[in-house]
């Protein structure tokens, strides 16, 4: 199965933070999955340590890139098919950022680990 992460489950997952569930923490381990982070989570968690509104257990946001990447998670690039996909979305869910990893995750047809029930609102597989 192909899986795409949103960007709290990305940070729940690299930091072993409990408040991840043990539903996702599987998903996310199964050798079988190919698990992948949207650079737009990169982007967004880049934008809130750069407010101060998001620490990592001191790490910087390379170290937290290379931690994903040692735990075999992989990039998903945002593609012109991703904005195209973005800009026919109903306006059920308003974070720029959790729409794209949406739209993404139809193109690409993936499903979503993700505690936010908003994202329940489009068609897509969301694992929790």
């Amino acid at each position: 199965m192909k899986v795409l992460t949103d960007t709290q489950s990305i940070i729940w997952f690299s930091l072993n933070n409990p408040r991840l569930s043990k539903t996702a923490r599987e998903t996310l381990e199964h050798s079988e999955n190919d698990c992948y982070v949207s650079m737009a989570s990169f982007w967004e968690m880049s934008i809130k340590m750069n407010l101060g509104k998001l620490e990592m257990e001191g790490l910087t946001l390379e170290d937290f890139m290379d931690k994903v990447q040692a735990n075999n998670f992989l990039n998903l690039s945002i593609r012109r098919d991703h904005i195209l996909v973005n800009g026919q979305l109903p306006l059920h869910h308003r974070d720029p950022f959790d729409r794209l990893i949406i739209s993404q995750a139809l193109f690409e047809q993936m499903a979503i680990v993700s505690n936010d029930q908003a994202f329940d609102d489009y068609p897509i597989q969301r694992i929790w």
